[in-house]
């Protein structure tokens, strides 16, 4: 007699991205507490560390994001990801166990509105040529990045993180750095949009750091901050209306 071979189908539950990401976080967050990485050390590429935890591009980026938000690592363009000394004294954080939701991040874009506002208008104010040199560069890897359909978010941040630099005040880079791209609303939504619709919704964010870039080049403290106002605020309302209409 043969036996019975049991043909019900296996189910698989499927973790959703945003689940993915959290524990993403968790693991290598704990390999930096428990020193598995020390401060100094780069993490592996996105790319190795897709393989070794079988997620997808989309979640390393955002779990980076998290562990960037909370301190524990900083990303420089164009070289890799690096793992902070936990920092002592200004301990401004966001919880890697929170990756931000949608009301997190307008509520992190209001708080921006008025934090680097105030921070271009002091950068026009007191701005170095050298860091004049390093806006601009990540002005010109963010086009770079347009038009060579890569990734427009860590120079677009790195923009915003220099900014906040030439206040000479380094509470204000400390801040935002906490942040990381996780407040670069695009990387929180999927844009609705032609290829050519996306290209030039990249391109009007392109522009606004032109105006901010000129205005601090110029030495303007009034329209550094009114484009920074502008531009931010901007922000905010794209991505509301892309929550709106994704719903």
């Amino acid at each position: 007699m043969m036996a019975r071979v049991d043909t019900q189908p296996v189910i698989t539950v499927r973790r959703k991205p945003r689940r993915l990401a959290k524990e993403l976080v968790d693991s290598l967050a704990e390999q930096i507490r428990s020193r598995a990485l020390r401060p100094g050390d780069k993490l592996p590429t996105e790319s190795a560390i897709m393989q070794e935890h079988g997620v997808s591009r989309t979640v390393v980026r955002e779990a980076i994001s998290g562990l960037q938000a909370a301190g524990f690592v900083e990303t420089r363009h164009g070289i890799g990801t690096f793992v902070l000394d936990q920092p002592s004294g200004f301990d401004f954080r966001v919880e890697p166990q929170s990756i931000p939701t949608v009301r997190d991040i307008l509520a992190m874009l209001e708080l921006r509105i008025s934090l680097e506002s105030e921070a271009a208008g002091l950068a026009a104010a007191r701005r170095t040529e050298s860091q004049l040199v390093e806006l601009r560069r990540a002005l010109d890897a963010y086009q770079t990045a347009l038009h060579s359909g890569g990734d427009t978010a860590e120079p677009d941040f790195q923009f915003h993180l220099h900014v906040a630099e030439a206040t000479g005040n380094r509470y204000f880079p400390e801040v935002l750095a906490r942040f990381g791209t996780t407040t670069i609303p695009r990387t929180r939504v999927s844009l609705q949009q032609s290829p050519g619709g996306q290209a030039a919704y990249l391109t009007t964010l392109g522009r606004e750091h032109e105006q901010i870039f000129t205005a601090i080049l110029n030495g303007d403290p009034e329209g550094a901050s009114r484009f920074m106002r502008t531009h931010l605020s901007n922000s905010r309302d794209r991505f509301q209306r892309a929550q709106d209409v994704s719903k």
